[in-house]
């Protein structure tokens, strides 16, 4: 399989010191070296969700499928057994935050002190620290990169799907990106973004679509 290249497309403003948003268009998964293979990576924010999570890992788990999920930090607690399936599964677990705050807002000792509390808690229960976050607003720093040590994961396909909480519509977000880009941004507290996951990896196998955890796409 092939590995995709990350493309620092950070370099120039974490020169400079400053935060960064990330915009699609930015996007640092480039085509894939094999042009015959198909390859998306499902990912999924703000879980778990004691009702919603539960029913798309079901659907995975069906499904032989695997995704990433990057988990609140405070949805934890009561949701624990969600979090050991994900790593039973074989799906990747990362870290969000431990509330949904832009990190950059806070001071660097602040937010550091929030992923590492959240990266315990995962720990906890998955045996590991995770190795990659996904930074809430797509908004990041190299002094935050510097002191966690984690590696950033960011997306080129954006559902919207906590916009609209339509499936139909985040649907549509999909099918109109796949096979340029390959990285899905969802979030698994919306029972209609996991319908529509699951309708759309019905959908994209049967066209020839392999769906694998963003860590398969990603290459040092």
């Amino acid at each position: 399989m092939a590995a995709v290249l990350i493309i620092d497309i950070f370099l120039a403003c974490l020169c400079a010191g400053t935060a960064r948003e990330w915009k699609a268009e930015d996007s640092f998964y480039a085509a894939s070296a094999e042009p015959d293979e198909k390859l998306l990576a499902l990912t999924f924010d703000d879980g778990p969700h004691p009702i919603y999570t539960k029913k798309l890992l079901d659907g995975l788990r069906e499904r032989h499928v695997k995704a990433s999920f990057f988990l609140v930090g405070e949805n934890i607690p009561g949701n624990e057994a969600l979090v050991k399936q994900m790593v039973e599964d074989g799906h990747l677990v990362g870290t969000h935050c431990y509330s949904h705050v832009d990190l950059t807002k806070k001071t660097t000792k602040e937010a550091s002190d929030d992923i590492k509390r959240t990266n315990e808690m995962i720990r906890a229960i998955a045996g590991r620290i995770p190795e990659h976050i996904r930074p809430p607003y797509g908004i990041w720093s190299e002094e935050l990169e510097e002191k966690v040590g984690m590696t950033p994961v960011f997306w080129d396909i954006d559902t919207l799907d906590w916009k609209s909480q339509n499936s139909r519509k985040v649907e549509k977000q999909i099918y109109k990106n796949v096979g340029k880009h390959q990285v899905i941004l969802l979030h698994d507290v919306f029972g209609t973004s996991v319908d529509a996951a699951l309708t759309a990896i019905d959908t994209l196998t049967r066209q020839g679509y392999t769906f694998v955890t963003v860590d398969e796409l990603l290459i040092d």
